[in-house]
């Protein structure tokens, strides 16, 4: 959080404002690698069982899930984040594979791919939405011509991330690869989130007009404009 942090430092105060402080920075990603990582590590020490790399798993979920509460995170969030956990604990318990672990994940990728496409197509791409939700515009940003078509490029960008992820973890879980699975879901998560943020971020300001007052303030055409250039009376915006 940066609450009150430019009354005490002038310099952040100057400092341009980046996707990761309107989105609340990277934590979730750091903390989403721990589970697997703690069921790995489990279910290496006990001799590949996978019911003890399951209990590893919970246990680091139920304090990962714990330390966010405490933190302030929404317990929506907290309880889907603890929820994935169970979901792929229950998988390997009756799958006994341990590669299954990271079924859960690797679908999830797949259906997260197919969705942000599918948003940019249907002009509501989702980084406009996580973005106009967390500023509290609601639809306003769509309104804008220029910030709807900054959004849907940025999209491509994590649209991107989760095809680079199931292009590594694919063949990894094929050849059940558990270590490599786990190392791909820590180099993928955090760094790559961390990757997005920054070239979407770029993909925005670059796409923005000169002039534009930024994802804060979208500059919404007035009624009589909107009605004729043919917005107005069918529904419909105009071509871009």
């Amino acid at each position: 959080m940066v609450t009150g942090t430019a009354e005490r430092d002038p310099a952040a105060a100057q400092r341009p404002e980046s996707l990761a402080d309107l989105l609340g920075g990277r934590q979730g990603a750091v903390d989403a690698t721990v589970p697997p990582l703690a069921f790995t590590l489990g279910w290496l020490v006990a001799g590949q069982s996978v019911r003890v790399g399951v209990v590893a798993a919970l246990v680091a979920g139920a304090v990962v899930a714990g330390w966010r509460l405490r933190r302030g995170d929404r317990p929506r969030s907290v309880v889907i984040g603890l929820l994935a956990v169970c979901v792929a604990a229950l998988v390997v318990v009756r799958t006994g594979r341990a590669e299954d672990f990271f079924l859960v994940q690797l679908l999830a990728n797949a259906a997260s791919a197919l969705a942000w496409a599918a948003s940019i197509v249907l002009r509501w791409p989702l980084l406009g939405v996580v973005v106009g939700t967390a500023l509290g515009q609601r639809g306003r940003w769509r309104r804008d011509p220029a910030l709807l078509r900054a959004y849907g490029r940025a999209s491509w960008v994590w649209t991107a991330t989760y095809v680079v992820r199931l292009a590594v973890f694919v063949p990894l879980y094929l050849s059940g690869q558990v270590l490599g699975l786990a190392a791909a879901r820590v180099g993928m998560t955090w760094p790559l989130v961390a990757a997005a943020l920054a070239v979407s971020w770029a993909v925005i300001r670059r796409s923005l007009p000169a002039g534009h007052p930024g994802v804060r303030h979208p500059v919404v055409p007035e009624a009589g404009v909107e009605a004729a250039s043919g917005a107005g009376a069918d529904g419909k915006e105009p071509a871009q």
